[in-house]
């Protein structure tokens, strides 16, 4: 069975290639002539854990392509995955699905045969009646099926969540296209992994419905952390004494300076757009949107609240640019809202980063970018840390006592040990617990 997958940013790219570790023969296609380039040699676009060896080991075996050839690629292909991006539409939230119908049109004009057409992109509700009507008008001896296969992965993890998932949702109309999606999905079936087939709008909204209620729960345990500061109780035993209830659970408890990412900030606007498109109430996640935006605002004013009033010729170093850890995405990251709020205090900000700097670099003006956590803490004032790297956890006071020039510790992220810091000489400011102060 051949595979065809268009597009290769962060879904395509690690969806083919699992796919092809499936065993399949899989062509990954892209436009950008430069990319495809890159990645015949082994050059990865993005920074996800694995993937390099996994793209290489069936590069090798001859299972995984790559190619700008659009045309012949549709025209061989049983079945096609459009993961494309569908980035939030300046000005107004709405999903824009002009690449999805583009790459509809041109497989239209391609295809060869019984061909199922899946979309792995995130896409409103709709969008694949909306495929199936561009395809037919374009091609109306087209014979195909259109179908939802929503991704699930997590960046940092995401080889681990595509080959051994919680679920695959699968929404399509037909016992031949569910045939076909069932046997690319075999591996999964051996190991037990539930697959849940429903309709073509249902698979559509239970993307959005996931993301939104994840986002749900981030802010609410940001609102208690916010609480625990004010009561004097600490958010990371409340966090673990609600986790431990089945029913809620203990992943997405972990207090910080707001979410971010690819995923959750345009998908809670898309889902929001959807819902009063058709006059439905969902007023709680208008308010978590509205919660975290202004979340990174509040976490902004907490870090100059601390550092005082004479903010001229004060250093503050942040540690930590990607919106998470094992990534250097920087999409919505809480750190483009708080960087350029510090800065407008005329607060000199010098920032490290393991992964992300050049993404960075990109995104932020007038920053000392530091190869190193000492170069980057050095003389500083004040230390932030805004993404929750293994390798800030280990900071030990006298490590930071060697290169930095004030004794101000922020942890938006709840990585240090509070423990390690006392009597320390240190002021350790976290998230939803008691303040440590010098001692």
């Amino acid at each position: 069975m051949k595979i065809t997958m268009l597009g290769t940013g962060y879904v395509g790219l690690v969806s083919g290639t699992c796919f092809s570790e499936f065993g399949f023969d899989v062509c990954c296609v892209d436009k950008d002539k430069g990319k495809i380039t890159n990645l015949e040699k082994n050059i990865i676009p993005i920074y996800e854990p694995g993937l390099e060896n996994l793209v290489k080991k069936n590069k090798d075996a001859n299972r995984l392509t790559f190619s700008i050839d659009l045309k012949n690629n549709i025209a061989d292909a049983d079945v096609i995955f459009i993961a494309v991006g569908t980035p939030a539409r300046r000005g107004n939230g709405h999903a824009d699905l002009s690449y999805i119908y583009k790459a509809a049109e041109e497989i239209a004009k391609n295809l060869n045969g019984y061909t199922v057409v899946v979309t792995k992109s995130t896409v409103p509700v709709g969008t694949g009646n909306e495929i199936k009507n561009i395809i037919s008008k374009t091609n109306p001896k087209a014979k195909f099926d259109v179908v939802s296969n929503p991704e699930f992965l997590r960046e940092g993890n995401a080889i681990e969540d595509f080959m051994r998932p919680d679920r695959v949702v699968v929404g399509c109309e037909t016992e031949k296209a569910r045939e076909v999606i069932s046997k690319i999905y075999k591996p999964l079936y051996l190991i037990e992994t539930p697959i849940l087939f429903t309709d073509l709008k249902t698979a559509e909204l239970i993307k959005y419905a996931g993301n939104a209620f994840l986002a749900l729960k981030i802010s609410y345990i940001n609102q208690m952390a916010d609480l625990c500061e004010k009561v004097g109780a600490d958010v990371h035993d409340v966090s673990r004494g609600i986790g431990l209830d089945k029913r809620i659970g203990s992943k997405f408890l972990h207090p910080g300076p707001g979410y971010g990412g690819s995923c959750f900030p345009k998908d809670t606007q898309a889902l929001v757009k959807t819902a009063n498109h058709y006059g439905s109430n969902i007023s709680l996640v208008e308010n978590v949107i509205n919660y975290n935006a202004q979340r990174k605002i509040d976490m902004a004013e907490k870090i100059i609240s601390t550092i005082g009033k004479d903010y001229n010729n004060k250093k503050v170093s942040i540690l930590g640019l990607a919106f998470k850890p094992e990534t250097d995405d920087m999409r919505e990251s809480p750190c483009l809202d708080i960087i350029p709020k510090l800065q407008e205090k005329n607060i000199q900000i010098s920032a490290f980063d393991p992964v992300a700097m050049d993404e960075a670099k990109k995104l932020l003006k007038n920053i000392q970018f530091s190869d190193s956590i000492e170069n980057c803490i050095k003389g500083s004032d004040a230390l932030v840390i805004l993404t929750e790297w293994n390798e800030f956890r280990s900071l030990s006071p006298q490590r930071l006592k060697k290169n930095m020039r004030g004794n101000i510790l922020i942890d938006l992220r709840n990585a240090l040990n509070p423990d390690s810091f006392r009597k320390s000489g240190f002021t350790l400011i976290q998230v939803g617990r008691p303040n440590i102060f010098i001692q």
